[in-house]
């Protein structure tokens, strides 16, 4: 695991960049470019898992096995998106302790109310304020490690309005959310006032959606409008739905993958990628013990 806590490591500058992940592969990928912390993104999960949108589709043990699988393969901090906790606040109290243990360093919880939907998408619903608060003081109750940290989503903007998403981010952090995330705003001047307003006393996460509702700024420019955190959730399956699409139309069109081949790993690349050759060398110092007992002896 990481040295420096994901707590602390929010706590200081520069802005922390996670990329969003979906399963194992990706993670691996993205540990290897040298991100601090990777986004398990429940969106990306609904597409690569379910070929659907996300619409509340994907469960909690869905997310946790994925999470599980994530875990074991990487080391790096870990931001996972648990929808609106899949529940009230007892349903939040099960979805923190299962996430925790699955590997979670960070757990996302929103407000919107079920079914909720993408906080891109229009005509979302949210729950009431306090019901949120709620909520985000059962998953800080339920939490095992104090490390672990709570982050509060509010899609109000959409909703309510600017002024009662800051209201209700506010609300959260009463509540004791360590981050606060004030989903979709629509301008950069509303993305410099939530810095403003809200950033001093509580690290501040940022959503980039290509195509979204945000325009969308670097992290450097983020970082100067007072955020500490920003996530590109869905852009790997994004870029990988495109590469793939082009993939499956070119060996449609040519009957062969060769005029593809320099936009691909070939086969000993990506067993490099992986591991393979260091797992089967790990594997040769168990060989000796796999021979059969001696039946009369009853000893290997």
């Amino acid at each position: 695991m990481p040295k420096t806590s994901l707590r602390d490591r929010l706590s200081r500058p520069p802005i922390l960049v996670a990329p969003g992940i979906y399963d194992p592969l990706t993670a691996l990928i993205a540990e290897k470019a040298g991100f601090e912390a990777l986004y398990v993104s429940g969106a990306a999960i609904a597409y690569t898992r379910l070929g659907r949108p996300d619409l509340g589709l994907v469960s909690l043990t869905e997310v946790a096995e994925t999470v599980a699988l994530i875990r074991d393969r990487v080391d790096t901090h870990l931001v996972v998106d648990a929808d609106t906790g899949y529940g009230n606040a007892l349903n939040v109290e099960r979805t923190v302790r299962l996430l925790e243990r699955a590997g979670a360093n960070a757990i996302q919880l929103e407000d919107q109310d079920f079914p909720k939907r993408c906080g891109h998408l229009d005509d979302k619903v949210l729950i009431p304020a306090p019901e949120m608060a709620g909520k985000i003081k059962a998953a800080v109750d339920a939490r095992a490690s104090s490390e672990t940290v709570i982050i509060a989503r509010t899609d109000a903007v959409a909703v309510e309005g600017f002024d009662r998403a800051v209201a209700r981010a506010a609300l959260y952090r009463e509540a004791g959310a360590d981050v606060l995330f004030i989903e979709a705003p629509r301008e950069r001047s509303e993305l410099g006032r939530i810095g403003a307003l809200m950033g001093k006393a509580t690290p501040l996460m940022a959503n980039m959606v290509e195509g979204g509702k945000t325009p969308i700024l670097s992290a450097a420019e983020l970082q100067e409008l007072g955020f500490s955190f920003v996530i590109f959730p869905g852009a790997i399956v994004r870029a990988l739905a495109k590469a793939a699409e082009e993939f499956y139309g070119s060996l449609m069109s040519n009957g062969t993958t060769d005029v593809f081949r320099n936009r691909m790993f070939d086969f000993d690349a990506l067993n490099a990628l992986i591991g393979t050759p260091d797992m089967l060398e790990r594997g040769k110092a168990y060989a000796g013990l796999d021979s059969p007992p001696d039946r009369k002896s009853g000893q290997r």
